[in-house]
């Protein structure tokens, strides 16, 4: 169980306000102040600065909250378990993960199908989103874990390879492109900003020097399956993931066209907060997920 201090702690950085972590502890402003004192004192080392009628933190405060955020996770979901040992009903505790869109479509089916074949009975919750937005509800204590496509702080997060991925370039018609800049003359059709099939694009795009206004046009749409169908409708090219589109490449509606000098192999990762304690857990998971992915492909 975690000191009544380290929850006005992690509740004034979210909130950058002593007033409004008074209001939702529902304790008073000078308990807040005395907490963080408390604190500061064990610590060594002022914890916020003062800005307006708000708080900000110091670096100190920065990277206590990384691991004791993960620490008041870790416990919720430890109170979550105990209790459901005590009613003999262990299968109310949910596994509570993320995908971001891409992975849901290429690699969650072939998950869910394999793992529930081997746990039948345990309860799954799964959301989606871009990495940003699952990184956000790992740290709210939403969900447990998350598999990613996009960056994320390696200081704050571990990680184990899901699956590594074939990132390519896919039009209605044409050839292999020699290099990427014989494609500037078209129109780039590309996911909305946040997402990591973006994020990666312009990553190696930066890496050739280039940027998405350097394309004749660009595009932007919320999904992968409307992507498709405005690249297939000639509206476009676009790059994304080879499992994405592995059915419209093989029925001959979308073909591929990479440019040779622009080849790209990126990992699907389980990921996690730094320092929990069920870290064991998690790389075992990601171990069978590896396996289950990994098998289903190879039955293809």
């Amino acid at each position: 169980m975690l000191d009544y201090r380290t929850h006005t702690f992690l509740t004034v950085y979210r909130k950058r306000s002593f007033t409004a972590a008074a209001r939702e502890l529902n304790i008073t402003q000078p308990a807040v102040s005395q907490h963080i004192r408390q604190l500061e004192a064990h610590y060594g080392c002022a914890l916020f600065r003062k800005v307006g009628r708000g708080v900000v933190p110091t670096e100190a405060a920065d990277l206590i909250f990384s691991r004791l955020d993960t620490a008041e996770n870790d416990d919720r979901r430890l109170a979550d378990e105990v209790r459901a040992l005590a009613e003999r009903d262990l299968g109310s505790v949910p596994m509570r993960f993320g995908c971001t869109r891409t992975v849901s479509d290429c690699v969650a089916p072939a998950i869910l199908t394999g793992h529930l074949a081997a746990h039948p009975r345990e309860r799954i919750v799964m959301r989606n989103g871009n990495t940003q937005e699952l990184i956000e509800e790992i740290e709210r204590g939403e969900i447990d874990f998350a598999v990613v496509e996009g960056s994320f702080d390696r200081s704050s997060y571990d990680s184990e390879v899901i699956s590594r991925e074939e990132f390519v370039c896919v039009a209605r018609t044409g050839e292999p492109a020699a290099s990427i800049r014989d494609l500037l003359s078209s129109t780039l059709i590309v996911r909305e900003e946040g997402s990591g099939t973006r994020e990666i694009l312009e990553r190696h795009l930066h890496a050739h020097d280039l940027a998405l206004e350097d394309f004749l046009g660009c595009l932007e749409l919320g999904s992968i399956p409307s992507i498709k169908a405005c690249v297939a409708a000639g509206a476009g090219i676009s790059f994304m993931y080879r499992c994405a589109v592995d059915e419209e490449l093989a029925a001959g509606s979308l073909v591929d066209i990479t440019p040779e000098d622009f080849a790209i192999e990126h990992d699907f990762r389980l990921i996690w907060q730094h320092g929990s304690a069920y870290a064991k857990r998690y790389r075992a998971l990601a171990k069978t997920w590896r396996g289950i992915v990994a098998k289903a492909r190879g039955n293809r």
